[in-house]
């Protein structure tokens, strides 16, 4: 009696499912799109045919076929299909589903893929529990995720299986699976007599965003809500589909892969001083739902990574935009950030900052950190004084220019330069600057300005108290 409610059930389903369930493929021949993968005399079709399967991680964004490619690999190979969600699963589903294969493989000699959805979600543990038996052959597992698996799937796992990325489909291939969707009577839309003008069939490939699901789900709700015209039949225009989409398929998820990627290429259009480039993956991801205090964070590093004082100007107006975000909050202030991105853009650049900082850290983790040399020191007491504390030291205003010859360094680091200028903005008078600098104590030997029998090592607040002291001295 159970089999008989189970097949009444599934039958119900099967009708009751949404359009994209309904028209999953069923063949390698009816899939759509990834030719590169599993189209004629790719590797993955050729072990597949010849039955030699691998443990597998497809990887690609939502709607591209994973679920589907791995059913399909299952019948084609004639291995039992075991499929999980490791948004719903635990260690012990995959203990019951490991000991299940164990008993197949022993009575008859079935062998069993395991088809693990999201397996990202899984942790560390429950990763580590799977390995043994892939590694033995109990089962065949084909992991299917959203997210990188180079981060997400553990090393030993990923080892012991073979990568295959999918792609978003084409436009192309989102088409063929529109019109196969409203002329197939059994699984499909056929008996709706539904037609999409040219409009809205263009209008639902670019809501899609590569993403089958979303089509033929949108594209069921379409018809269902286009009313019916001449003998029933139903016409879905544009404006219907949008009504239907509601948004665009999400293709930016800000807490994974893609969340670096688009930060990554924000970043490296600012870099190339490309405004437009920079302003259009600004708003890919404040559009997409990203934290505009994060963006505002990456703006901020970038105005003094990669611009620095070949515009000093560029921090003060990032920390200004800073403060546009928490003033007005969102969306009002797009267009500070929008602002700031444009200036960022077309500021000229200078990494000298970042490169002068980046070899002080160096220095200060791999280097001997020797004592601050005794003329830079303060001496406060008598004490100090006498253990020669300020000893030597030159101030920079008792010479010519200010400008006084003297190393600030620790010994081990002597003579050591971080800090190079570019020839951009700012930085190249800095450049001259530091370059006269140099000039001049060639020239001049650092002349002094005050008198020859000043000591070289008291600053000249020292030397005026000194001679206010000596000067009532005498008077009394």
């Amino acid at each position: 009696m159970n089999d008989l409610f189970d097949l009444q059930r599934e039958r119900l389903l099967a009708k009751r499912a949404p359009l994209a369930t309904r028209m999953r493929p069923r063949a390698l021949d009816e899939f759509v799109g990834q030719e590169g993968i599993v189209g004629p005399g790719t590797l993955l079709r050729r072990i597949i045919e010849a039955d030699r399967l691998p443990s597998l991680i497809l990887w690609g964004p939502p709607g591209v076929g994973k679920t589907t490619l791995a059913r399909i690999i299952a019948e084609t190979t004639r291995a039992h299909f075991v499929p999980l969600s490791a948004v719903t699963a635990g260690v012990a589903d995959l203990r019951a589903a490991v000991k299940e294969a164990k008993d197949r493989l022993g009575m008859h000699g079935g062998r069993t893929i395991l088809f693990i959805d999201e397996v990202h979600r899984f942790n560390k543990a429950q990763q580590d529990a799977i390995l043994p038996h892939v590694e033995d052959g109990t089962v065949t597992l084909i992991g299917a995720t959203t997210e990188n698996p180079s981060f997400e799937v553990n090393s030993a796992l990923l080892s012991r299986s073979r990568v295959f990325v999918l792609k978003g489909l084409g436009d192309e291939d989102l088409r063929r699976l529109i019109d196969r969707a409203l002329t197939d009577p059994e699984r499909g839309l056929g008996d709706e007599r539904a037609t999409l003008t040219d409009d809205a069939t263009a209008q639902l490939v670019n809501f899609a965003n590569g993403d089958a699901r979303f089509a033929l789900n949108t594209l069921e709700l379409a018809v269902a809500a286009a009313p019916p015209v001449a003998e029933g039949a139903r016409t879905v225009d544009a404006a219907l589909v949008a009504e239907a989409a509601q948004r665009r398929a999400a293709v930016y998820d800000k807490g994974g892969e893609s969340h670096y990627d688009t930060i990554s290429a924000l970043h490296k259009s600012l870099r190339d001083s490309d405004p437009d480039g920079a302003l259009y993956w600004l708003g890919r991801m404040l559009e997409s739902g990203e934290d505009p205090l994060y963006v505002t964070r990456r703006l901020v590093r970038f105005a003094s990574e990669d611009v620095g004082l070949a515009d000093s100007q560029a921090l003060v107006l990032a920390m200004a935009a800073q403060g546009a975000v928490h003033f007005l909050g969102w969306p009002e202030a797009n267009t500070a950030l929008a602002q700031l991105t444009l200036y960022l853009a077309v500021a000229p650049k200078s990494n000298a900052a970042y490169a002068a900082y980046k070899a002080v850290r160096d220095d200060v983790e791999k280097t001997r950190n020797d004592p601050v040399p005794l003329h830079l020191r303060n001496a406060p007491t008598a004490l100090m004084k006498g253990l020669d504390y300020g000893k030597g030291y030159q101030y920079a205003h008792d010479y010519a220019g200010a400008i006084v010859d003297q190393e600030h360094l620790p010994p081990n680091l002597a003579g050591r330069r971080y800090y190079q200028p570019t020839e951009r903005g700012r930085e190249a008078a800095i450049g001259e600057r530091m370059r006269a600098r140099a000039e001049q104590l060639a020239a001049n030997g650092a002349t002094k300005t005050t008198p020859d029998d000043e000591p070289e090592w008291e600053p000249s607040r020292r030397r005026k108290a000194r001679e206010a002291r000596e000067a009532a001295k005498g008077g009394g």
